[in-house]
């Protein structure tokens, strides 16, 4: 992680336009930036590409905005580079979705300050492991993972500062681990709770819709699956 105040260096996974698919703002059409790197090791992770950061996947910026599928090659960028890429590319979404990897590893702040300043909305997307760094402005989706390789365990001060809770889940264990976790780490009184069923299977659909009913919560589907859109 480089931390330096005057020039920080994101390292860059991805940058592309798309609707968003999770989440509170499903529908809406958002400009993504993924950032590399990530130890905190979800077996079903669907960008296992991201979690290494190795010198010799460095590339330009241009060759990552062109990605056609995913590689583990990124490129180093400061905050104003992005914002002239947002510019260059002409991209119409002015929601912008910082995701990873695991984004909460870099601090955000400068990145986020500029964002805003060009007109942008800006949401991070995080497990909630790491100190999060970010604008007041920030929208901050916190994705819990709990009991995953990596070791690392959700911050309290992560569940006070979400929006929005997206929890992924499978079985009654995850649900039974969830409730665990808002006891021990509340959010804010009134912030959204969302289930997403960790894959299409009915089963974990049907669990994830029954528990949503049962508590008023919100049911996540990952709807760019469904679209078959990145």
């Amino acid at each position: 992680m480089l931390e330096n105040p005057i020039n920080t260096l994101y390292p860059i996974n991805e940058v592309f336009q798309t609707i968003q698919g999770e989440g509170i703002f499903t529908g809406v059409p958002a400009v993504f930036i993924r950032l590399q790197g990530c130890p905190v090791g979800c077996p079903w992770c669907d960008t296992q590409h991201t979690w290494e950061q190795h010198v010799s996947d460095e590339v330009a910026l241009s060759r990552v905005t062109e990605k056609t599928q995913p590689t583990a090659q990124w490129a180093n960028a400061t905050a104003e580079q992005l914002v002239e890429l947002m510019r260059q590319k002409g991209y119409s979404a002015r929601h912008i979705v910082i995701t990873g990897g695991e984004p909460a590893m870099y601090d955000l702040t400068q990145l986020g300050e500029a964002l805003e300043q060009a007109g942008f909305k800006l949401q991070i997307e995080t497990s909630g492991t790491f100190p999060l760094k970010v604008t007041d402005a920030t929208w901050v989706t916190v994705s819990p993972k709990l009991d995953m390789p990596g070791g690392y365990m959700v911050r309290p001060d992560c569940m006070k500062r979400a929006d929005e809770i997206k929890y992924p889940v499978a079985m009654q264990k995850h649900i039974d681990q969830l409730d665990k976790l808002l006891a021990s780490c509340p959010p804010r009184e009134g912030v959204s709770i969302g289930l997403q069923p960790i894959s299409q299977r009915p089963r974990a659909t049907e669990l994830a819709m029954k528990v949503c009913i049962e508590r008023n919560w919100r049911l996540s589907v990952q709807l760019h699956k469904y679209l078959n859109i990145e």
